[in-house]
């Protein structure tokens, strides 16, 4: 992922509303979500060509989640991918402090990133760009290429259009959706300084990205309510002209 938003025990008819883009080079083979066929009890979408995955979750419950860390002068080409500790978590039964206290010996053999793991009403979050990791308390966050809860205009702009969705009773997908869909660029005083040109810090500024080569190429919706009923939805994106297919699982947890 390289957009998250979570609200964590934060609505009165939810344990968790996830919503959040993929942002990868369009090149890049990737399957949609699904259940995998090596691990039946895990859904969501996957690398194809390192085996990692940027979201998914188990229908026991565990979920876990990655954005990269943008820091472009401190790429290393040949770091293990970070999708991996993604999927290290679900397919292991350890739980998700005991697990991130593991990664965190090896965090820096990867490329900068951000990880959130754990279940429905208890996540975790650690950075190789900060020290430790934390439990998410109760709370709407979020997060995209630099720590959580950056203000970045991308994720201020965010979690400000998904306001009025989120005090609904019942929240819709469809105008999470919408929201997701917002492509509006960032003024330049705004921006963050990552290292890149400000060609290229305009073009990412967007929650949803469309430029040259790369861009968001899917939406994910997640909502897990008080009865551990699970909506798990991935609105995939037609790049030439931005149509769409999207796939819903629906289960109850355990």
């Amino acid at each position: 992922m390289c957009l998250i938003f979570l609200s964590i025990n934060n609505h009165p008819n939810y344990k968790l509303i996830f919503a959040g883009n993929r942002d990868e080079f369009y090149n890049r083979k990737t399957a949609k979500a699904q259940h995998w066929e090596d691990y039946e009890y895990i859904v969501g979408g996957r690398d194809l060509e390192a085996g990692g995955t940027w979201l998914a979750m188990t229908k026991e419950g565990k979920i876990g989640m990655v954005t990269n860390y943008r820091d472009p002068k401190n790429i290393n080409p040949v770091a293990p991918s970070r999708g991996q500790l993604v999927t290290d978590f679900l397919i292991g039964d350890e739980p998700a402090d005991r697990y991130l206290q593991k990664v965190i010996t090896n965090g820096k053999r990867y490329n900068g990133y951000n990880l959130i793991v754990g279940r429905a009403n208890e996540l975790w979050y650690h950075s190789n760009y900060k020290k430790g990791f934390e439990k998410l308390s109760q709370g709407f966050y979020g997060l995209s290429n630099h720590l959580l809860d950056t203000p970045w205009p991308k994720v201020l702009r965010g979690k400000e259009k998904m306001k009025p969705v989120l005090s609904q009773a019942t929240v819709d997908p469809e105008r999470l959706f919408e929201v997701l869909y917002d492509d509006q660029i960032a003024v330049d005083e705004l921006l963050p300084s990552t290292g890149l040109s400000l060609e290229r810090e305009r073009a990412l500024s967007s929650m949803f990205i469309k430029s040259e080569g790369y861009g968001s190429r899917c939406s994910t919706v997640i909502m897990i309510d008080q009865n551990d009923h699970v909506v798990f939805s991935e609105r995939v994106y037609d790049l030439s002209n931005f149509t769409y297919t999207t796939e819903t699982f629906n289960f109850r947890l355990g």
